[in-house]
């Protein structure tokens, strides 16, 4: 039996308005797919906590709250690597100008661990040149 993994891949698209209480479909759109994908669920818990971030930062620094703006998840599966690109319509930022949440003055910070999280996570994360979308990896 041919599974998505051996077809060509399709894309999958969540698009959210960028308001936090629509956070949860994040996790229902990937419960959804993983009918078909068959992440386990060790890996299938660290893409939404990774994901669930990216798209959190897209709507709050990215998008600065502004509903008339979305953030946008798109995902592929192609011989067993999950790519999911998470894009906002922000101004972007600077991946190096976020400050390691591991150094002393940064660890009783309220923030600032999403990206360290996403790159802990996954197995590849990398920023466009406008700081507004995220690709991360995983093998599933």
């Amino acid at each position: 039996m041919a599974t998505l993994s051996d077809q060509t891949p399709v894309e999958h698209r969540l698009i959210l308005e960028s308001d936090t209480r629509n956070i949860h479909k994040v996790e229902d759109f990937f419960i959804r797919l993983n009918d078909d994908f068959g992440i386990s669920e060790e890996k299938l818990h660290a893409l939404l906590v990774a994901v669930t971030e990216a798209v959190n930062n897209g709507m709050i620094h990215g998008n600065k709250n502004d509903r008339s703006k979305f953030v946008t998840v798109s995902c592929t599966l192609d011989q067993h690597v999950l790519t999911v690109v998470i894009t906002d319509e922000g101004g972007g930022f600077t991946p190096e100008s976020i400050p390691n949440p591991l150094h002393d003055e940064n660890l009783l910070r309220a923030g600032g661990r999403g990206v360290f999280l996403m790159k802990t996570l996954m197995e590849s994360v990398s920023f466009n040149d406008e700081g507004n979308a995220v690709t991360m990896k995983l093998r599933v």
